[in-house]
């Protein structure tokens, strides 16, 4: 009797589209996925939706289950099968035309400024042009760009197919090159996208005879799943059924909440700065000119100083507590080196000019400002500095970018002091296996380094620099040991450190990207 009423319970608990279901399979030849999506008249989301429903109530099983992996093109893919990719746009202009001049392929209108650059980069690195007098691309080896070929070929191939097919269609050379050009869940980004798609079969379990049978006998009475103020209030619930609830079954799987992925890497740079006992530097957001370009020795007329570098700020224009002695000791270090010992940059300084406010643009202004409050001797500092500067937006480049700025100050502190940790940094930080640094030139320090990392898809990416603090930068703000400092792009950090080729990826709000890059984090714990 018990097994009855249980039955019966689970029954009054099914949903009209588990029991549309259930009288489709059970004279269905085959119970597959792609069959009953093809026969039921459910859609692809009932079928899903009711399939998973009674395989919780056990009323069927699953038999088997097969994956595919399924190629399919992206906008930019289907854009390319029509226009072909840029390279070999490129290429083909410059073989018909004999010679192309650099400029002219940088202002075509018919691709992305993103892709033109990508192309003409491509081009050069290829090995299939040179570059002539005039500034003019010419084929130097036109066997080079087979690989542009192949990849056109991969892309009219599967446009061929409708734009869709399986993986295992391609031979290994095509799945290699679909490898380097695809995407797994952004359908916008890159050439080709390939997904994972289960194809389950079911049987029958000894359950289910007896639920059909029961939902078989029923008499056809509408069915009610909820209890509404608009029925209640127009009487249309009477003589209706209610479909009951089964508290039993499991509750859908809840994503809980949890960091972005470049959160958790800001958070964990702190943390291994402050294990290596650094303190944090912190300064504001809008700056004034005197500790972003002056106390740092900028000269006043430097290009970089100009309205395409920096953003200034409208309406509070000038900063006016910055003290008079401290501008007068900076002043005089730009005009003639006050007490460094040097001759200074020999132009009139213009004290009204250096209280004028601008967003940002290095984290080196917080430790001038470090620096100029008397920091600790010997001490390490660090900061995680949001900068602003105008800048074209690709793949490594962005307007607004985050800086882990440092200093370490000591009578003992060297060259090779900064080339150490400047290595730790790249390998702890950025999981870089490659590192080179290449000797640089910036106006606060002396000697300057850049250090460069590999990234795995785009090559050889610069970090940022540093140095040792020119006598004309610690002079005027109190300070007289030697000062080390770096300034290094986080943001490309953390693309090599969790396996990004896009900057833009790390502000992603693709759930399913930010999940993947979440458990590279949690496997690196």
């Amino acid at each position: 009797m018990s097994e009855e009423i249980e039955l019966s319970h689970l029954v009054e608990a099914l949903h009209p589209l588990e029991k549309q279901l259930l009288k489709f399979l059970a004279d269905a030849p085959v119970m597959d996925d792609p069959n009953i999506v093809a026969h039921s008249g459910l859609k692809t989301t009932q079928v899903s939706t009711a399939v998973e429903w009674l395989l919780a109530k056990k009323v069927i099983a699953v038999s088997a289950e097969e994956e595919t992996a399924m190629v399919r093109l992206t906008e930019i893919g289907k854009k390319y099968s029509s226009t072909k990719n840029p390279v070999l746009r490129m290429a083909e202009e410059i073989l018909e035309r004999g010679e192309v001049a650099i400029r002219e392929l940088q202002q075509r209108n018919d691709m992305e400024a993103e892709e033109k650059s990508r192309a003409i980069g491509a081009l050069k690195s290829s090995g299939a042009v040179s570059v002539i007098p005039g500034g003019r691309f010419k084929i130097s080896d036109e066997s080079k760009l087979s690989p542009f070929r192949d990849l056109q070929n991969v892309i009219d191939l599967l446009n061929e197919k409708e734009g869709l097919a399986p993986l295992s269609d391609f031979s290994n050379s095509d799945q290699a090159i679909i490898e380097t050009y695809h995407r797994k869940r952004s359908p916008s980004k890159g050439i080709f996208r390939v997904d994972l798609e289960v194809k389950r079969s079911y049987e029958k379990t000894a359950l289910f005879r007896p639920v059909y049978e029961k939902v078989a006998s029923e008499k056809v009475v509408t069915t009610l799943s909820e209890l509404t103020p608009e029925i209640l209030k127009d009487g249309s619930w009477k003589g209706k059924a209610f479909r009951k609830y089964n508290i039993q079954l499991p509750p859908p799987r809840m994503g809980g909440g949890a960091l972005h992925p470049y959160k958790a890497f800001l958070d964990q740079v702190k943390t291994k700065f402050i294990s290596m006992g650094f303190s944090e530097m912190r300064g504001p957001l809008v700056e004034s000119e005197f500790w972003d370009m002056d106390a740092l020795f900028m000269p006043q007329f430097h290009p970089a100083r100009e309205i395409h570098d920096v953003y200034f700020v409208k309406n509070k224009p000038h900063d006016n507590s910055i003290p008079k002695a401290m501008i007068d000791r900076v002043a005089a270090a730009h005009e003639n080196g006050g007490e460094s010992g040097s001759r200074g940059w020999r132009y009139p300084f213009d004290s009204d000019r250096t209280r004028r406010l601008i967003l940002r643009s290095q984290g080196t202004s917080v430790s001038a400002r470090v620096l100029g409050e008397g920091p600790a001797n010997p001490g390490k500092y660090f900061s995680i500095a949001r900068c602003f500067r105008y800048d074209q937006v690709d793949a490594t480049h962005a307007p607004d970018f985050f800086q882990v700025e440092g200093i370490v100050l000591g009578e003992d502190i060297h060259f090779r002091t900064l080339l150490g940790l400047l290595t730790l940094f790249a390998k702890e930080v950025a999981k870089a296996d490659k590192i080179k640094f290449l000797p640089a030139y910036f106006p606060f320090t002396e000697p300057s380094v850049e250090m460069h990392v590999r990234h795995p898809q785009l090559g050889w990416m610069e970090l940022g620099g540093a140095g040792l603090f020119r006598p004309e930068v610690t002079g005027p703000l109190g300070v007289d040991v030697p000062v080390i400092a770096w300034g290094l792009g986080l943001d490309r950090m953390a693309m090599i450190a969790l396996g990004i080729s896009d900057i833009r990826d790390l502000f992603s709000a693709d759930l399913g990207l930010i999940r993947e890059k979440q458990c590279i984090r949690r496997a690196e714990r």
